[in-house]
């Protein structure tokens, strides 16, 4: 979801990419659906491994879980990288009604939105 936020305010001004500790071989439908609705379409996302990472010159890496926060400090040991850990839960551990489990992914989707926005505001000037 982060990926897709960001790109969503900041275009092609910064690059960001997405991994996980645990990527699913599948796209999780309903993350699928919460991003859709403020115009996000993720549904040709691939989920990726740390493994996939090929180029280690990022800046900054933005964990959301301690298992990702391991993997990111492990992996940008010998790199200047801002590792931070950002505490949202976890959607997918959810139960319950398909509108239950709707609502917590609208809230992580909504706690990343205002994270992203506080840590890389709009730019006054979009075009630059």
């Amino acid at each position: 979801m982060a990926e897709g936020i960001m790109k969503r305010f900041h275009g092609n001004r910064v690059f960001v990419d997405s991994v996980g500790a645990h990527p699913s071989e599948r796209l999780d439908p309903l993350m699928v659906e919460v991003m859709k609705e403020i115009g996000v379409d993720m549904s040709r996302h691939k989920p990726k491994s740390f493994d996939a990472l090929t180029d280690a010159s990022f800046d900054m890496a933005i964990a959301l879980s301690a298992e990702a926060e391991a993997s990111a400090a492990d992996l940008t040991r010998y790199i200047d990288c801002d590792v931070r850990r950002w505490n949202v839960s976890d959607p997918t551990a959810t139960e319950g009604s398909r509108d239950a489990r709707l609502a917590a992914y609208r809230q992580v989707r909504d706690q990343l939105q205002q994270k992203i926005l506080d840590l890389f505001p709009l730019p006054d000037h979009p075009d630059f």
